[in-house]
């Protein structure tokens, strides 16, 4: 197979430079301005590389933004509030959530509009879904207003950068990408020598991890959940991270693409795939709390859901559907424990001494 440009691109530097991270390989498969995977097209949907929960049902973005609309009374209903999406896709669960938010009107009115996002290509499909809420958008968290505000993180964290760490009998290398010399294919490799890194591994993990095994760092991750932990000490900001992965901080190679809807292997066809890894919940939940903020769960996705009453939507939208064995059908695919239920996970951070977050009642 032909290589892909971006695979064109990296090979040259690594030549140049030496072998990649898998944390500086999956940044650049994702970011590259030219040919990065998230720069240069809507993967979203049917018709793209994977589907996401608010693709899938409207009801998911719905039940979302009254989720909010609860967490905004919980604040002591202020007159001005940020809700914020980090990661929006296509802007179809913030549309999804402000038709829910207009139920409320207070809260409607109150709210302003702001969405974290770097694809010239996703912003523009997210002008077309938020016409009657015109966005604010941003390159980063940072650049966010200080002051109350409910963020959402769906499917966000799963594809930020990795690092990668292999325990051998003389200490813990960490795997890189490089190129066989045989087959001038993508191949990983090791560090010759022990990896400074390896002062990033939780010490439980450490100390328990057998050789051959792999431990993954997300330093991004970290940050950004610190982030959102200092955000609700601060300001109050409540924060709801949905994604797949493990409650539990633990070795395990996770790191994966997606192309048409299908797993390949993460070397092939650089900038046509999607690279995730799944999310250490255990991990955010620690640098949440270096934040000074409180993080709640995780729990299910499909048990979270199900406390919020998306049963109960579903119900309401089927008496006027023409299939409604489809909103059947859907609704199992975000909440059994087969599907989507079990391994995505929904996590709230908020200041310590906020009230109990709704869909944590249990």
């Amino acid at each position: 197979m032909a290589d892909t440009p971006l695979a064109t691109k990296i090979k040259a530097q690594i030549r140049k430079s030496g072998p990649l991270s898998i944390a500086d390989y999956m940044a650049i498969c994702l970011s590259d301005p030219d040919h990065g995977y998230y720069t240069t097209r809507d993967p979203f949907g049917r018709a793209g590389d994977f589907i996401t929960a608010p693709e899938i049902s409207q009801m998911f973005g719905e039940i979302l933004g009254l989720w909010a609309a609860v967490v905004w009374q919980q604040m002591g209903s202020p007159t001005k509030v940020s809700l914020v999406e980090i990661g929006p896709g296509r802007g179809t669960l913030m549309a999804d959530a402000l038709r829910a938010a207009r139920q409320v009107p207070p809260f409607h009115k109150a709210l302003s509009v702001h969405l974290v996002e770097t694809s010239p290509i996703l912003r523009v499909k997210q002008a077309e879904a938020l016409i009657k809420d015109p966005p604010t958008w941003h390159e980063s968290l940072a650049t966010v207003p200080e002051g109350r505000a409910i963020i959402l993180a769906n499917e966000l964290f799963d594809a930020l950068p990795i690092r990668q760490l292999q325990k051998s009998q003389s200490g813990w290398r960490e795997r890189l990408v490089t190129i066989d010399p045989e087959t001038d294919q993508f191949a990983y490799a090791l560090t010759p020598t022990a990896s400074v890194a390896e002062a990033l591994i939780y010490p439980p993990v450490r100390s328990a991890a057998r050789i051959g095994e792999l431990v993954e760092i997300c330093a991004p991750g970290a940050s950004l959940a610190q982030a959102l932990g200092e955000r609700a000490a601060k300001d109050g900001a409540v924060s709801l991270v949905i994604d797949y992965g493990y409650p539990v901080s633990a070795a395990g190679d996770t790191f994966q693409a997606l192309a048409n809807h299908k797993v390949i292997s993460p070397l092939e066809a650089p900038g046509e795939s999607d690279l995730t890894a799944h999310v250490d919940f255990d991990a955010l939940a620690r640098s949440v709390r270096a934040g000074g903020g409180l993080p709640y769960g995780p729990r299910a996705q499909g048990a979270f859901l199900k406390t919020l009453g998306i049963q109960a939507r579903a119900d309401i939208l089927k008496q006027k559907a023409t299939e409604p064995h489809r909103i059947d059908e859907d609704l199992k695919r975000l909440v059994d424990p087969d599907q989507m239920g079990r391994l995505f996970l929904a996590m709230v951070i908020g200041p310590s001494h906020g009230a109990l977050p709704p869909g944590f009642e249990m």
